[in-house]
């Protein structure tokens, strides 16, 4: 008789969500049921279905309430959300970020974060979906870095990953920013291509702020211009208004006498 805890993970890897629901229906102490071995890393059920891709599973433990409260940690301090978004499981990232939009700022004990995994392994539509439901919004998400100063464009970068590099710049993550080593994220460009195409992102993006900026100069000179005719066109009114004003004094004044 296999011991339930491991008939439960093979279930989890086998991407059997009716067993799975079985097994814990029968054995629902093993909801989290971290695995302890040398290579398991304390990783949960949930840990190992993110990690997996395996949608089904992952709704079925957080429906039974497996992250009720604060969300399972591994040994790494690592949420399954950071996994998934290692793995560009796309669907488990959606969900996850859906069901608790606050565990995308959680770190682990690098200080890395979900945004940051997806970036190093150059997920793309998992970085997009990430940045979207951060709280406090997309640019504030990016200001955040690890231990060591790297932001998830020096993890982009250093691999090489241009499509990251595009959405991060887009979504205002700032180019000059430098790690603990004084490095940037250009320095640690993977090739020569990454470092030329970071390059033309950071001045694109420096061209369109300075474009915008023109613009909503433009803008406010021409909002100066009409307050300040408008202003003109109500002192004319204005004059008008008191010598009207002084004839209705004066036939009251007939009418009086």
């Amino acid at each position: 008789m296999i011991d339930p805890s491991i008939r439960l993970r093979r279930a989890i890897h086998a991407n059997d969500a009716l067993l799975v629901r079985r097994i814990l229906k029968s054995h629902p102490h093993l909801l989290h049921n971290p695995d302890l071995s040398v290579r398991g890393n304390a990783n949960s059920n949930l840990h190992i279905a993110a990690s997996l891709g395996h949608l089904a599973i992952c709704k079925l433990l957080v429906e039974l309430g497996h992250e009720a409260g604060t969300p399972a940690l591994n040994d790494e301090h690592q949420t399954a959300l950071m996994l998934a978004a290692a793995a560009g499981h796309t669907e488990v990232v959606h969900f996850l970020c859906e069901h608790d939009p606050a565990t995308i700022l959680r770190q682990d004990l690098r200080g890395r974060d979900a945004i940051m995994e997806a970036s190093l392994h150059g997920h793309d539509t998992v970085v997009q979906i990430l940045l979207t439901y951060a709280p406090g919004g997309a640019e504030a998400a990016l200001a955040r870095a690890d231990l060591d100063g790297n932001t998830a464009l020096h993890f982009a970068s250093s691999n090489g990953n241009l499509l990251v590099l595009r959405t991060l710049l887009a979504a205002g993550a700032d180019a000059g920013r430098k790690n603990v080593w004084s490095w940037t994220a250009e320095a640690y460009s993977a090739t020569v291509q990454a470092e030329v195409y970071l390059k033309a992102l950071v001045a694109e993006v420096e061209r369109r702020k300075m474009a915008a900026a023109q613009q909503q100069q433009q803008q406010q000179g021409r909002s100066d211009e009409g307050i300040a005719t408008a202003k003109q066109l109500v002192g004319g009114g204005g004059g008008g208004a008191g010598k009207k004003g002084g004839a209705v004094r004066l036939v009251g004044k007939d009418v009086g006498d």
